[in-house]
């Protein structure tokens, strides 16, 4: 792990994100898109999360094997002390410990910009299968985050409905 490290992601690393991210696109329901996005609206999405918030890539050995980002919770002024989270890893870069790397270098840059609240939305089976299985809940659940509501089979793929949770972890104090 000597080799790897964390940085801020550019348009240029579109082509490689989008790689990775269309895979949960294409295979499972921890993307609820159905069509993968073009290169060019995966630049487009980059650009506009960099235009306040930190978007981050882990590279090993100069190999990108994941992103996490920060984006609005919700997108109203009220909220502003509050980020969603999203993360996307590799298939085969599971274990090694990028994830972990990723939302903690996260939780750094986004408590120095003074948010308290980070969310997470994540898919949820209703019984594990091919598509879908617990581990995102497990994982976030791994750095601190609690579960703090569940919407009932409010998402459709694959032929057939899957649950959605939201997790949230406190960074800071709120004075």
């Amino acid at each position: 792990m000597q080799d790897v490290i964390i940085r801020s992601a550019t348009v240029n690393d579109a082509e490689r994100l989008l790689e990775i991210y269309a895979y949960y696109v294409t295979y499972t329901a921890i993307s609820w898109e159905y069509d993968v996005p073009s290169l060019e609206e995966f630049r487009s999405r980059i650009e506009n999360v960099l235009k306040k918030y930190p978007y981050l890539v882990v590279e090993d050995k100069g190999v990108i094997y994941g992103f996490a980002y920060a984006h609005p919770f919700v997108g109203r002024a009220a909220y502003d002390h509050s980020c969603e989270l999203t993360i996307y890893l590799d298939k085969d870069a599971k274990g090694q410990g990028f994830g972990r790397k990723l939302y903690e270098a996260l939780e750094i840059k986004l408590k120095d910009m003074g948010i308290l609240n980070l969310y997470s939305c994540i898919g949820d089976p209703i019984e594990e299968d091919e598509y879908l299985t617990r581990n995102s809940e497990l994982f976030h659940q791994h750095l601190g985050f609690t579960k703090v509501g569940t919407f009932y089979k409010c998402g459709y793929k694959f032929n057939r409905y899957y649950n959605m949770i939201w997790m949230e972890k406190i960074i800071g104090e709120h004075r």
